[in-house]
């Protein structure tokens, strides 16, 4: 049985908005694209992914877990969506101050740069998951529901008035991924076009904007089944 030890965020480990209970709460999708994976494809999966996790993160998952990459035959990364978001309380307070990403993007290449050699060093095959797409929209209420109306003011008068500014980071640090992928030579299974081929891909995602629903999970699966197939 081929063993795959998988890092990343909230995304990668399964997270999704329970909207069952009065009031919403983050919860664990027994069904996740990890889960289906495993039992599609017959491998066994350690899935590290937590929620907030950055590259820098994932720097001391690679750290801490050597001897368990050494012996995955292939190494799963997913990080992203965290590195390219911003101090949304800070920039509220403080709209005029200049605000960079969480990870700025020349740090979260040279981190993930790091991460893929790490891998590698250590006998594991790295892929790169590419990130699915945000609903700007959906993440912007999500982030500013807790804030008042001049807190959300003073964002959108630093988004310039336009929320969409919101993917164009999003964009730029998935970019980035391919630009690794290429000039690594590491596997990425692109699992952007996927959400995006779905003429109402905004079904796939649950309210925050963020977070694959159960839908948009099982749409991960079958694309990550599908690119496995020729190589497992």
């Amino acid at each position: 049985m081929k063993r795959i030890t998988a890092f990343g965020d909230s995304i990668m480990r399964g997270v999704v908005l329970d909207k069952a209970t009065d009031k919403p709460r983050y919860t664990l999708l027994e069904e996740n694209f990890s889960t289906r994976c495993g039992s599609a494809l017959g491998l066994e999966i350690h899935n590290h992914g937590r929620y907030g996790n950055t590259t820098s993160h994932g720097l001391r998952e690679l750290t801490r877990r050597q001897e368990q990459i050494a012996s995955s035959d292939f190494c799963v990364l997913e990080f992203g969506g965290n590195d390219c978001d911003h101090p949304w309380q800070e920039i509220a307070r403080n709209p005029e101050g200049e605000h960079r990403p969480i990870t700025p993007l020349h740090h979260f290449a040279a981190q993930y740069h790091e991460l893929l050699s790490g891998i590698r060093r250590l006998g594991s095959t790295p892929v790169i998951l590419s990130l699915p797409p945000i609903i700007s929209d959906r993440y912007f209420e999500n982030f500013t529901r807790t804030m008042n109306e001049g807190e959300r003011h003073n964002i959108l008068g630093w988004l310039n008035g336009c929320i969409e500014n919101i993917t164009r980071w999003h964009e730029m640090y998935n970019l980035e991924l391919f630009k690794l992928a290429s000039l690594l030579r590491v596997p990425i299974i692109d699992i952007t076009t996927p959400f995006l081929s779905e003429r109402h891909y905004r079904d796939l995602f649950c309210d925050d904007g963020i977070h694959p629903n159960a839908a948009g999970h099982r749409l991960i699966a079958d694309t990550i089944c599908q690119y496995a197939h020729n190589y497992i």
